[in-house]
């Protein structure tokens, strides 16, 4: 009795022992089985984005046949078409209709960057006219040197208003269009030249060489270009997938940006070169500017510490916004917006986007630079750097109507931040 009493309880112990096993064995294929469908389903989603958006090849084939058929030139046409010493690798695009990539040429490491028709959207479409820049029907044949340079200098007018220094910007426009240097510029150089002229990133590279905020332009083809490589970008923080993006708290988000920054007088000497930029492009030599997104990943910097604009699409010609918001419709002040951080209010009374942007430049930069230059800044220059940057977040209205006082917070600005760290080696 005794024996089969034993028995039953082991069979009954080994069943619980077969059970439980079953069971964690259930909850072990559950859970493997779940990480692999969330998984599977992460890499398809990023894959079908990346497909949707890298377009490189789509965009070099349409460049390498205008190229081919001799609509087209430039200096980066036979490396890219014929002797593929230039080539798109990793895709950095973010929006479809301007494809940007890193590459190497030759032994130069570049950013391409390619112009792709999209549907557009109200204004974030307008501030470039895409159609025509892909068309390069411009200028027509027979069309002289005298004649395009005129092209050259009203388009600038149109767009950054009538200027003595104009003059000298069409000049140094016109030594580039002639690729080979031979003195004459032939029709493929003149229409690519003039397809780059209405993108707002080739504009501004032209307007602020020489200052040394802008990467060079390596060369082009058509309306493709190649920039040098900016090497460390975003400003400050880090990309991360947006799978993670969704799980992280807010604060502690904000902790994780500020441990990928360099130390404090990098941090200045960087901070200097982003003020300066504000300071070239508010009536600088060849008119003002707006900066309408001022997030953290359109600027970087070198291995020197040298502030640089990554992504330039957003820096427009203060004319040629007020032109185009000036014909927004618009029931709201939210519909007077362009880009991240250009607004300005709707008049009511016409339904009509007004011209004038609520905050200026710098007031924008103050806010991106805050929490980056307070973190792990000197003791003894802390509190007067907190109180500088507020009193510059405040700014309000444009800079035309506060001239003065804008220019008194930047130089206080950048003589507080110059005065630390001008007698190291790091200025």
């Amino acid at each position: 009795g005794s024996r089969a009493a034993c028995g039953s309880l082991w069979d009954s112990l080994s069943y619980r022992k077969n059970a439980k096993f079953s069971f964690l064995h259930m909850k072990y294929l559950f859970f493997s089985w779940l990480a692999l469908f969330v998984g599977s389903w992460i890499v398809y989603v990023e894959y079908s984005s990346y497909t949707e958006l890298c377009r490189g090849k789509d965009c070099k084939n349409s460049i390498c046949d205008k190229y081919r058929k001799g609509v087209i030139g430039g200096s980066a046409c036979s490396s890219l078409c014929e002797k593929d010493t230039l080539y798109l690798a990793k895709c950095l695009t973010a929006k479809v209709s301007s494809q940007v990539y890193s590459g190497n040429w030759a032994d130069l490491e570049g950013i391409i960057k390619c112009q792709m028709e999209a549907p557009h959207d109200g204004l974030e479409g307008e501030m470039e006219p895409r159609k025509e820049a892909t068309v390069f029907d411009k200028p027509t044949k027979g069309t002289s040197v005298e004649t395009f340079r005129e092209m050259i200098n009203n388009h600038f007018k149109a767009k950054v208003g009538d200027r003595v220094s104009l003059v000298d910007l069409t000049t140094q426009v016109l030594s580039i269009a002639d690729v080979n240097k031979d003195g004459y510029i032939s029709l493929p150089e003149a229409r690519s030249t003039w397809a780059l002229l209405q993108l707002n990133e080739f504009l501004l590279a032209f307007v602020l060489q020489g200052q040394g905020h802008t990467p060079k332009i390596l060369g082009f083809c058509g309306d493709l270009y190649v920039m040098e490589k900016v090497p460390n970008s975003p400003l400050y923080g880090i990309s991360l997938p947006w799978i993670m993006e969704m799980s992280i708290p807010v604060s502690l988000r904000r902790s994780m940006d500020q441990w990928f920054t360099p130390q404090w007088p990098h941090k200045a000497k960087i901070s200097i070169g982003l003020l300066e930029l504000v300071e070239d492009i508010f009536h600088g030599t060849f008119g003002s500017f707006l900066m309408c997104d001022v997030s953290t990943g359109s600027f970087g910097y070198n291995d020197r510490h040298d502030f640089k604009v990554v992504d330039a699409r957003y820096i427009v010609p203060e004319a040629t916004f007020q032109e185009r918001i000036r014909q927004q419709h618009c029931s709201a002040d939210e519909d007077c917006l362009y880009g991240a951080d250009c607004l300005t209010s709707c008049d009511l009374t016409k339904h009509r986007c007004t011209t004038e942007v609520t905050r200026p430049n710098l007031a924008k930069v103050c806010e991106t630079l805050k929490d980056y230059i307070l973190r792990g800044a000197p003791a003894d220059v802390s509190e007067e750097l907190e109180k500088q940057l507020y009193v510059c977040i405040a700014l309000k209205g444009s800079a035309d109507q506060m001239e003065m006082e804008h220019s008194l917070v930047l130089n206080n600005l950048k003589t507080l931040l110059w005065k630390k760290i001008s007698h190291t080696k790091d200025s």
